[in-house]
């Protein structure tokens, strides 16, 4: 981690509401910082209480059991922001925040985002956005840890990951190619695990590798396996 000149906040979609000038006085406020790749950003048992703003880079949010095992809940690119439970209420993180690649980030203190999101109302309804879909999320995490055997988990995780690249042929692409070990710590199973699934759907004609990205070759047959043992 190091200090940094304060850059633009103009990619964050949290403040895309706010006049230009506004968005430049909220940067002179904040604290900024560069972290290395594997660097943590916020440690869970911290008493921290900064929102973060994403301003370059991709960043894990993390947790770990007892025994040391990663679980990991979410990615935030570039333009998004997290921590912001804790600014809201003021209870200790929920969750360890690591940089995934060279990143720079924008602390917000707590009194600062809360004044920007009472004066703002477009703000208040993006935050309120925010934590609907953050309840959403750990619901259907919930169910699929719930209904699904470790085989449909992973196949859950990758129409996830898949969702934004589907294309209007029924194939997706994600890029870049996901880390069995990392879907491992999402679906709460092994990377052996992972890794023969991947074999199988592969040997399926479902999934394929091509250069950096994994292609879904039937996203609805995916989805179809998924939902069969879901019982939608």
């Amino acid at each position: 981690m190091s200090e940094t000149p304060q850059a633009s906040l103009d990619r964050i979609t949290l403040l895309q509401a706010l006049a230009p000038e506004e968005r430049a006085n909220i940067a002179r406020q904040c604290k900024w910082r560069h972290f290395h790749p594997g660097e943590q950003i916020i440690d869970r048992s911290s008493d921290s209480r900064d929102v973060c703003l994403i301003v370059e880079g991709r960043v894990q949010v993390v947790n770990y059991s007892l025994s040391g095992r990663e679980i990991t809940f979410d990615d935030v690119d570039a333009g998004g922001y997290l921590g912001e439970l804790s600014a809201i209420d003021g209870a200790p993180r929920s969750a360890s925040v690591i940089a995934t690649t060279e990143t720079l980030v924008a602390f917000m203190s707590p009194r600062l985002f809360q004044e920007t999101v009472t004066s703002h109302p477009d703000i208040t309804w993006a935050v309120m956005k925010r934590l609907a879909s953050i309840v959403r999320s750990a619901t259907g995490r919930i169910m699929d840890l719930s209904t699904l055997g470790a085989n449909n988990r992973v196949h859950a995780e990758l129409l996830r990951l898949a969702k934004a690249g589907l294309k209007p042929d029924n194939r997706a692409e994600i890029i870049p190619v996901p880390i069995h070990s990392d879907i491992a710590s999402r679906v709460s199973t092994t990377r052996e695990t992972v890794a023969r699934v991947m074999s199988d759907l592969a040997r399926d004609g479902l999934v394929e590798r091509q250069g950096n990205s994994l292609l879904i070759l039937d996203y609805q047959r995916l989805e179809e396996m998924v939902e069969d043992v879901r019982g939608d």
